[in-house]
């Protein structure tokens, strides 16, 4: 088997310089687990560090536009645009990220790296509210982190 980021036992970045560009999206999901009451404080705007949800939504564009900093064999790519949505749930919160670029490699660790950046705000948000009588968070729980879909395309 030949391994696309190994050279001679040396990782290695995959060298794409003689793809050519087109057109990428990609879409991910992901869910955090919460308290029925915290989801209201959420709503409510009553979590003591301020708006949850725009802060998370903050968090997961700066996650997308440094990917290439934090995962190693990701290129550094042209992002042309994201879009990070919250649908509050009975007990979750779910956040989807839609990432584009026109460029020579895909966008689904970006969007991944925003879902999970993005979750990790709302916990570290919400955490006070969250924890119980001991310093333990027993019910909250991050999860389904997933490619909802992936698309690559010819530009005309």
């Amino acid at each position: 088997m030949k391994f696309s980021h190994i050279e001679d036992g040396r990782a290695k970045m995959v060298d794409i310089s003689e793809k050519h560009d087109i057109f990428r999206c990609a879409t991910a999901t992901g869910e955090i687990q919460l308290r029925p009451e915290t989801i209201a404080a959420i709503k409510n705007m009553e979590i003591q560090k301020g708006a949850v949800l725009e802060t998370a939504r903050i968090a997961s564009v700066i996650a997308i536009k440094n990917t290439s900093s934090v995962i190693p064999m990701c290129h550094q790519i042209p992002i042309t645009g994201i879009d990070v949505q919250f649908d509050l749930g009975m007990g979750k919160v779910k956040v989807t990220v839609e990432v584009k670029s026109i460029g020579k490699t895909g966008v689904e660790m970006e969007a991944l790296h925003g879902v999970s950046v993005a979750l990790l705000t709302i916990w570290d948000m919400v955490k006070s509210v969250e924890k119980d009588e001991t310093g333990n968070y027993p019910s909250t729980r991050i999860k389904n982190i997933l490619v909802l879909k992936k698309i690559k395309q010819e530009i005309e």
